[in-house]
């Protein structure tokens, strides 16, 4: 969406590009609206669809089906992992097939893909997530693994997002608890985007923030509804997703939706030996890092446990000294993002703050 300049009094011009969904679908059965979407986007021709192994069957070949049965002539390209080389491949793919677009049909790794791949190839591409797991799902940035590190990459947003709630509540249960996590951890993100903004002048977008915030509030606010698994928990979940993924559309940046915590995720997925999945340690970074914000850590606690998401290094799977050491070093990751780690903590403070907020346990 192109906005005009907004001219503030005689010499201050603002004006800024912002990528966003032109349509977003979420119910039951709401794959079915996919004909309806295309139309309405004068999306036709040919198209590639990315999916995984496992979402293949979930989605990927009724997607096709329902693509072909109206004329849409559809190719399906399989991804394990989400790096450049996979995008590398289905560019390719694309060209030869002559895709008019592109559609991601999964829970995070084939989205990403199709996201990068369809912006380098200037081709707009459908969300269709398969999973509640991360704000990924739809928003502006592609997460990809380069060299045992992960990576976030400039894209476009999805022109659209079908988001199927039948199909994401029969998902396992530890996924959307896992988007549960990476949502509430939101709360960090926004105070260490406010606090870069003031120590380092960091551009800072109160709307973008205000929206994630209310992202993560959802989830508090929904707790008791979320734990009881049903297909209403998968509704809610998805509504915070978006609003978070818009909200980073809106920044032109992940800062509503990344800060402390992420770095501390990021750190634990190069040095533990069995990483969790991102949004449950995503969660555990927020516990420890409103702590060190001086915010309410416990109700960021108490709401994980309510919901079923880990709450602690034994219930991620982990090894306390590799969330000690990961707290230690997250500071390196994207080390010009500033956050409350600031240039690092110490071994001690690291004990310290495990121990404090039961992290530890």
């Amino acid at each position: 969406m192109d906005l005009s300049d907004l001219v503030i009094g005689e010499s201050v011009h603002k004006s800024k590009w912002m990528h966003l969904p032109r349509i977003v679908v979420v119910g039951h059965n709401k794959i079915y609206d996919i004909i309806d979407v295309c139309n309405e986007l004068k999306l036709d021709g040919n198209a590639l669809i990315i999916c995984g192994p496992n979402t293949l069957n979930v989605a990927g070949i009724l997607v096709k089906d329902l693509l072909e049965d109206n004329n849409i002539d559809t190719e399906i390209k399989i991804v394990d992992e989400a790096t450049i080389k996979e995008v590398n491949n289905v560019k390719k793919i694309a060209k030869e097939i002559n895709a008019n677009f592109l559609i991601g049909v999964g829970g995070g790794k084939s989205i990403d893909v199709a996201k990068l791949s369809s912006f380098e190839l200037k081709k707009p591409f459908i969300s269709i997530p398969t999973a509640a797991s991360h704000d990924g799902i739809a928003s502006s940035r592609s997460s990809l693994s380069r060299r045992k590190q992960h990576v976030s990459i400039e894209a476009n947003a999805p022109i659209a997002i079908i988001a199927d709630t039948e199909i994401i509540y029969k998902a396992p249960y530890r996924l959307l608890a896992a988007g549960c996590g990476d949502l509430i951890s939101n709360f960090t993100a926004v105070k260490d985007w406010q606090l870069a903004n003031k120590l380092k002048n960091v551009e800072y977008s109160s709307y973008a923030a205000a929206l994630s915030h209310m992202a993560a509030e959802i989830i508090v606010e929904s707790a008791s509804i979320i734990k009881q698994r049903l297909e209403e928990s998968a509704w809610i979940v998805m509504k915070g997703l978006v609003s978070s993924s818009v909200a980073m559309s809106i920044a032109g940046s992940s800062y509503p939706a990344s800060g402390s915590e992420h770095k501390f995720s990021h750190m634990l997925d190069k040095i533990a030996p069995k990483p969790a999945l991102h949004g449950e340690q995503c969660g555990v970074g927020s516990i420890m890092m409103m702590y060190l914000h001086g915010g309410d850590w416990k109700l960021i606690r108490d709401t994980l446990k309510t919901i079923g998401c880990p709450v602690s290094a034994t219930e991620l799977g982990i090894d306390v000294e590799y969330i000690i050491d990961a707290l230690v070093n997250a500071y390196k990751i994207r080390p010009e993002r500033y956050s409350i780690l600031g240039n690092g903590i110490t071994i001690k403070a690291a004990k310290k703050l495990v121990n404090i907020t039961k992290v530890g346990e």
